[in-house]
């Protein structure tokens, strides 16, 4: 291992602690009573008794050096705060070596201590901590990248992606503000668990390893099962599985589910990331759009305190109710040609005219929603349910009760993206035995997102599903919407990227 000469002497620092009898990593037990933001925001001369004896733990980010005595910032989960550490406090007595030795020369900036002390505001009226004790509970080999600070404020943040996404650790340490993204992330998510359990909705879990990948058009990934000697695919969908559980008498459930579609990978996609999924019987896609207008509104509420949210150069308005415009309305306005009679020759045309890309793999349904994304998906930057597609794209959806050659489905577009997929469900296991076996010749002519045929779940139909709608909600997506991040990665702690190379 190549180590460089930073890197070098810190590993001199941790062996000569340890020949000085120091634990460079105690046991795990710190009596932490205090953080960072909360002595700042808590401490007054009226509360001072309050914080006469604090202990709290942190990684140092700077040090001054004033001789006896130095001034110290340390950063813990909430926040930072300045340290006040004088020589004579933290080695009473005649000897000093301790300070000189290990503070003065063997602790490093990156390093985990824990110190003792109380609470006192420095004559330039900054609240600090005055330590009584310290210990040092972490020794850092590897040196943070070097970030300018003043106070709370940071020059000079490490922007570079490559560094940020693959060491997403040492980003959290360096750019601290990152970590608001992840914790309004769980907001979010709360906020619609919240929603969903208080209207009784049941939380649920499905496999993650399928036999048959279904619920999506989508490529999925393989694995073997060693065990049962058999291929298995990771879950590209867990609606099949969700609308089974419908089928067994459950009125009303859902799933934060984790899925795999071995596809690109881009700003808005990632080849693992989260779908909410929920099922519910007796109700419709009318009833969906509201549920999910009111459920994003509460959202983005308890996320950000508005439903007004700020995106880039865009402020989005959660406020429900959302537009709705059918999927044929919008392909007129944005390229004045109304395909909605066309059939599949006619289609390849009209994208030939509008320098539209496709393969002959491609169907009616792929044609038309190949339209929509080139041509109409950007224009929608507000709230927008788009509804009532054709049944060639939709082999899940229940036909339309008025418009022939129509289903009941929506997807919701917000800033120009689809966030959400919805249906009023396909529940006649005729009809959807006879739409598997269309997604079976898109696949012979190489369609490979076409779907699988289920016979498993066409049996659960079989049974009788009850009248169903149901919604799957991009969490990834949408969080990049309520926390104003233009890329994917930057609402996943850990995205996927090439692997690297430690030769």
């Amino acid at each position: 291992m190549h180590l460089s000469e930073q890197e070098t002497l810190r590993r001199e620092k941790l062996a000569e602690l340890i020949m000085m009898g120091i634990d460079p990593y105690p046991a795990p037990l710190y009596p932490v009573n205090q953080f960072s933001v909360d002595i700042k925001e808590g401490f007054s001369e009226a509360t001072k008794e309050q914080y006469a004896e604090v202990c709290l733990a942190g990684r140092i980010m700077s040090v001054r050096d004033m001789g006896k005595a130095n001034f110290c910032v340390i950063q813990d989960s909430k926040g930072r705060i300045q340290l006040y550490i004088r020589r004579d406090d933290i080695c009473p007595g005649e000897d000093k070596s301790l300070y000189d030795i290990v503070w003065k020369k063997l602790l490093d900036i990156g390093d985990i201590i824990g110190v003792k002390g109380y609470a006192f505001i420095t004559k330039t009226g900054e609240t600090s901590v005055h330590v009584k004790e310290l210990t040092l509970l972490s020794k850092s080999l590897r040196p943070l990248p070097v970030v300018k600070t003043a106070g709370d404020e940071t020059f000079d943040a490490v922007t570079d992606p490559e560094f940020r996404y693959r060491q997403r650790y040492a980003d959290l340490v360096i750019n601290p503000e990152v970590k608001e993204t992840f914790l309004k992330r769980t907001k979010m998510i709360n906020s619609i668990r919240d929603f969903l359990n208080e209207r009784g909705a049941l939380e649920v879990d499905t496999p993650v390893l399928q036999s048959i990948p279904g619920g999506a058009a989508a490529r999925p990934f393989i694995t073997h099962h060693n065990a049962l000697d058999v291929p298995f695919y990771l879950r590209i969908a867990n609606e099949l599985y969700l609308k089974r559980l419908i089928v067994g008498g459950f009125d009303w459930v859902y799933e934060f589910s984790r899925n795999f579609r071995n596809e690109g990978m881009d700003r808005t996609h990632n080849p693992e990331f989260t779908i909410l999924e929920f099922y519910t019987a007796y109700k419709d896609y009318f009833w969906m759009m509201d549920t999910t207008e009111q459920m994003l509104e509460k959202a983005a509420m308890d996320v950000n305190g508005s439903t007004d949210v700020v995106l880039g150069e865009n402020t989005l308005s959660f406020k429900a109710p959302f537009a709705r415009v059918t999927i044929f309305d919008a392909i007129k306005e944005h390229t004045g040609v109304d395909v909605s009679a066309m059939n599949e020759e006619q289609l390849r045309s009209i994208c030939k005219q509008l320098r539209i890309e496709v393969s002959p793999s491609m169907g009616k349904g792929k044609l038309i929603d190949a339209i929509f994304g080139e041509k109409c998906e950007k224009h929608y930057v507000q709230p927008t349910f788009i509804i009532d597609y054709p049944v060639e794209m939709s082999p899940l959806t229940k036909r339309h009760r008025s418009k022939q050659g129509l289903v009941e489905r929506f997807e919701l577009m917000i800033n120009g993206k689809e966030v959400a997929n919805a249906y009023s469900e396909l529940n006649d296991p005729i009809d959807q035995r006879d739409r598997f076996e269309e997604q079976v010749k898109l696949m012979e002519r190489g369609d490979d997102e076409a779907m699988f045929i289920d016979h498993d779940f066409l049996r659960a139909l079989e049974y009788g599903m009850p009248p169903t709608s149901g919604i799957g909600i991009g969490i990834d997506r949408l969080c990049m919407m309520l926390t104003n991040q233009v890329s994917i990665q930057d609402v996943l702690l850990f995205p996927q990227m090439r692997p690297e190379n430690f030769e």
